[in-house]
């Protein structure tokens, strides 16, 4: 961080709630990101914090060993399944204009899935991976045209009852996606780089890639440390496909934390991702992001992001009402590829948020141990 950025900093820091000095954040950061680097052997990582509005930026390592180009706040990494808040926003997107509702089922979009299993599941099932127990990814047999998804969810099995089980699933939230974009009769590409992204003040946030971007984009390195970057499948972008820099997360953490300023539209759809419909433990499943009321625990949010939540059959309990959004909740999302590893938190009610972005997937629970540290930091 240079010496102007500190000093801004610092200034902003005496506006308002008390938080560590520039000096003692940048330790802060350190502390807990310089052990993980060294431990998994990880080639480079961008952090960006937030305070109420204000961004501080710190990178630490390489982009590319092949080329040495330095992590930067504008270094563009895979976010994995935090691609799928932004899937969320979109569909929230089309529920506020009254093209879609969380209560349609598929035929209602796709007429060839009428009579199936799962049309009996609904688009806030398939939102929330509670649509009967769709797995965490297609199998290799499945093409990635309509003809194959089609096949796939029309010959599938259930293993409960829509809202009886939680199972995270690529499937399942691309679906919710698929049927989103379906709604608003348009690309889910579109929607999301021509019509949200903008009103976000999003520039270097993308699901195709366009050619004058790549010198930004990092190299992932896989658990052999061979240079990696993600495929194609079916729902990809809806699911894991979003490339993105911590320069332009950030804005999107704080879009989060306050959205008043927001066209009413893109408003709208931003508070409604945070809305809690399914209870599983101590987690509350929204559209996109998972969440805990504060104060929260680090073993509750580790928990709350463990393999047992991301891999096995979990029971849920149906919120009725829904849980209105709040400002006094802890929000996050994890992500990962191959050969990437993000994670993402805010608490609007501290107006604070952090983005991790790493060129290798390392343990979640020390991506969360870290963000945590920091984000204590900032609010004590």
């Amino acid at each position: 961080m240079s010496t102007l950025s500190r000093m801004a900093f610092a200034i902003a820091a005496c506006c308002c709630t008390p938080v560590v000095g520039a000096a003692d954040l940048q330790t802060v950061v350190d502390q807990a990101i310089k052990p993980i680097m060294k431990e998994y052997d990880v080639a480079g990582i961008a952090v960006a914090t937030t305070v109420d509005g204000k961004p501080t930026f710190f990178s630490y390592g390489v982009a590319s060993k092949e080329s040495g180009a330095p992590v930067t706040e504008h270094t563009l990494f895979e976010l994995g399944s935090v691609s799928k808040t932004f899937t969320a926003t979109m569909a929230s997107y089309a529920l506020v204009q009254n093209k879609l509702s969380l209560d349609d089922h598929p035929s209602r979009y796709i007429p060839k899935l009428k009579g199936t299993p799962l049309d009996k599941a609904t688009v806030l099932n398939f939102g929330t991976y509670t649509a009967g127990g769709l797995p965490l990814q297609f199998p290799d047999s499945v093409t990635d045209d309509e003809a194959g998804m089609l096949a796939y969810f029309g010959s599938f099995k259930p293993i409960a009852s829509p809202g009886k089980v939680r199972v995270y699933s690529n499937p399942s939230l691309g679906m919710f996606g698929h049927l989103a974009a379906l709604s608003l009769k348009a690309d889910p590409a579109d929607v999301l780089e021509k019509q949200i992204l903008p009103k976000l003040g999003m520039t270097s946030t993308y699901l195709r890639l366009p050619r004058s971007a790549m010198v930004n984009y990092a190299w992932g390195y896989n658990k052999d440390n061979k240079p990696v970057r993600m495929g194609q499948e079916l729902f990809s972008g809806q699911t894991y496909g979003v490339r993105s820099s911590t320069a332009d997360m950030i804005r999107y953490v704080q879009a989060n934390i306050d959205p008043s300023q927001l066209d009413a539209t893109v408003r709208r759809a931003i508070e409604g991702t945070h809305v809690g419909y399914y209870r599983i433990g101590s987690t509350v499943q929204g559209l996109g992001w998972e969440q805990y009321p504060m104060p929260v625990s680090l073993d509750t949010l580790q928990e709350g992001n463990s393999t047992k939540m991301s891999r096995e059959v979990n029971p849920v309990t149906l919120l009725t009402p829904p849980k209105p959004a709040s400002d006094n909740t802890w929000y996050n999302k994890t992500g990962a590829t191959s050969g990437f590893g993000a994670y993402v938190a805010f608490v609007p009610a501290k107006k604070i948020g952090i983005v991790i972005l790493a060129n290798k997937n390392y343990p979640i629970a020390e991506r969360v141990k870290a963000a945590y540290t920091i984000l204590n930091a900032l609010k004590d």
